[in-house]
Order: C-alpha cells, then structure tokens, then sequence
C-alpha cells in the first residue's frame, strides 16, 4: 500500500516537477527504497573459499537469522530429481541450509510432495528412494527427509486463500505443520511455465497431488479402462458419489458429480485415473502463483536460487538435456518474485550454447523476446511474475546487490 502511494504522488510529483524539483526526486528516491533486495554470488572459488562457504555467507548476509528459528519447524522445499535426471542441485547445498538453520535453533527438514505424473516420485516410498539414490539422505544432508502429503498424495491442509482463480489451495500438510519455509530452488527452464524458479518450486511443489491437477487442468480426471484392474479402491476415497463401475467392473467418472479434488487419482495404484493437463500456459503461471501465497501467507519465508546445470526442462524429466546458458552464480531474498524475476534477467543477459536445445531453436529462426520464450515457444513466464506482484506475493522491483 505504502509503495502505491508512492507511485501515485510520483505521478503528481512530474506533474509539478517544473515547480518542485526536489519534490519528485525524493518521490524517486523513496520507491528505490522499496525495491526488494536480492543478493548474489557467482560460482568463482578459490583456495580456502569454497562454493559451500560462499553460499553460507550469501545466506547470512541477505539476513536469513532476522527469522527467529528457535525450537520452530523449518520446511527446506527442494526437488529431489528424478530418477535419470543429473541437474538437480547437490545434496551438499542442502547440509549448508539445514546447518545454518540449527546453527540459529530451528529444527530443519527436507520436503517435497508426491507427482502427479508417473514416475519415480509419485508416492512416498518411491520418492524416498529416489531421494536417498540421488544423495539426499539424513548423513548427507543432516536433517530427514518428510514427504510433505504423505503415501499417496493425499495427505493435505485446506488453505483458503479467496483468489482469482484459487478459491482453497490443497497444500501438503507436512509443509502447512511447519513454521517457517525456506525454498531451494534449481533455477531452470520449463516447458509449461517457461522457467522453473522459487514460485514453481513453493507453489507448484507444495501442492498435493489433487492441488497439482487443480494448477494443471481446468477439466476434471478420467479412468483409462485399459489400465483399471477393478479394485475398487477409487469408489471408497470419493466423497461425492462421482466413480461407478461399467458392466466390465470398471470404474468410470461421471463429471455432473465429480468436483475434480483429484483424490482418485492419488488412492489408484495402477495411474488408471488422469488429469485432463488442459489448462494455458498464463492461468498455470497464474494458479501457481496463487498456490504460492497459500504456502507462504502469515508465515516467515526466506529464498535461495542457484542459476547452475541451467536445462531447457524441469527436473521432473527422467533425462537432463545439456544446459541452454552457461553457470551463473547464487542468489537469496525473502521475496520470492524479486527472486525469481532476477535470476530470469541475469540468464537472458547470458551468451547462449549452441549445442543445447536453446541454441538450435535459435538455429532454426524460432522467435521469441528472450531465452525461455524461444526455449518454450509457447510459454510465458513474466504471467507468474505479474500475477505473483498483483496478488501481494512480491514485488518485481529490485535491487541486485553483488557479494564477492
């Protein structure tokens, strides 16, 4: 509010810059000061200085011990990998974290909730194992790993938040017990959000596997008979009288009664039952956003990104094509869309590979007004980033302040 303000008297302030000059530039000065801080770090090393200390004093400088930790559950958000795919971050980043946040009292754990998709996180046994594979255990890391919606995704907290398109957000509920959220965030891009930063990681990430179809689709799941192996399990977890069974004993969805809460999807164990995956690329950007706020809202948060392993995709792939840009560096801020709208800027200031998928899409004329748009011709990412400011998440404004 304070910053609208400043923006309205700015406007009449260089309506009466003739009479008052120094009226305006103090206006000017004041929304400088409301900028969000984002600090950074490049990867450059040198002896006795490690990437491990570096991001530790990135951290502390931004001001993560301002939060008070003492005896408070501390979700770290991360994405574990997926089976196949090398680009997510190291576990050894994670232990800075963890140990920073018991080093200030807090008692940490590692968390993500379960995939909509098949794969090797769809479920809480296979996402711990995927997570102990790929070195995120309690001896490397030095906190444990929860899964914040339980075995099946199904384990949620209601959050309501009365938004646009978000009415009540369906959060993992480990994640909603806790008190404070920190993000970890592989900085990426994403061929359904363009990129893949601190918004898609809280907000996508923390959503259960009913509040990842609610992001995904506008239509409501569908049975695949070929794969229904008539267990019954679909009908006991629907509230609302929506799932029968045809004269072959399948189950099949009648969408006058179904409300899309995505809880059959969850309980089958054969990924018989499908999110439709129907919905535009801006109202994903913007739902997600929303989901955002609903983790976050009334709670201390604080954000770490890494621009390194830079992939055309997400780490949900089972494979991590060649990095599209070169390493960047480390950056944190409590404002998560500060955050995110930074580290976009620094990777469309970076020369391009040409053996990525980047590169050839250039090759080939592609068009497209930055990286991620010719990445992904047909995302667009400023939507999760306008919506995330129109909404209270953050704000777009910055102040890139460089740590050596």
């Amino acid at each position: 509010m304070i910053k609208k303000i400043y923006y309205f008297l700015l406007l009449f302030g260089n309506y009466i810059a003739k009479k008052s000059k120094v009226l305006y530039n103090y206006l000017e000065r004041r929304i400088d000061m409301e900028k969000a801080k984002v600090y950074f770090t490049d990867f450059r090393a040198r002896p006795g200085y490690n990437l491990l200390q570096k991001l530790e004093r990135l951290i502390k400088t931004a001001g993560i011990q301002n939060i008070d930790f003492e005896n408070k559950y501390v979700a770290i958000k991360i994405h574990f990998g997926e089976p196949g795919n090398l680009a997510y971050l190291r576990p050894n980043y994670a232990k800075v974290v963890a140990d920073v946040v018991k080093e200030l009292g807090g008692k940490p754990f590692l968390t993500d909730c379960n995939t909509l998709y098949v794969g090797g996180r769809k479920n809480a046994i296979d996402h711990l194992n995927t997570a102990y594979v790929n070195g995120f255990s309690p001896f490397s890391t030095g906190c444990h790993v929860i899964i914040a919606d339980g075995l099946k995704g199904t384990d949620e907290a209601y959050v309501n938040i009365d938004g646009e398109y978000i009415k009540t957000a369906k959060i993992g509920r480990a994640i909603m017990d806790a008190d404070i959220v920190i993000s970890l965030n592989h900085f990426k891009g994403h061929e359904g959000t363009g990129f893949g930063g601190a918004i898609k990681n809280i907000g996508m990430g923390c959503g259960s596997r009913a509040g990842k179809m609610e992001m995904h689709s506008s239509g409501k799941p569908h049975v695949i008979l070929d794969k229904c192996r008539r267990c019954k399990q679909c009908i006991k977890i629907c509230a609302h009288g929506a799932i029968s069974y045809n004269e072959d004993g399948k189950a099949v969805i009648d969408h006058n009664k179904c409300v899309g809460c995505g809880r059959c999807i969850g309980i089958c164990n054969f990924d018989a039952i499908k999110s439709p995956n129907d919905e535009s690329a801006d109202i994903l950007n913007r739902k997600m956003a929303e989901y955002a706020l609903a983790v976050v809202k009334d709670r201390p948060q604080f954000h770490i990104s890494l621009i390194c392993d830079v992939s055309p995709n997400c780490d949900c792939h089972a494979e991590n094509d060649a990095p599209i840009v070169p390493n960047v560096g480390m950056l944190a801020s409590f404002d998560m869309v500060a955050l995110d709208k930074a580290c976009a800027d620094l990777v469309n200031k970076q020369e391009v590979f040409k053996n990525s998928n980047l590169g050839e899409n250039i090759s080939k004329n592609i068009e497209g007004h930055d990286h991620f748009h010719i990445n992904h011709p047909d995302t667009n990412w400023e939507s999760q980033i306008e919506h995330g400011q129109k909404i209270g998440l953050g704000s777009k404004e910055y102040e890139l302040i460089v740590i050596k």
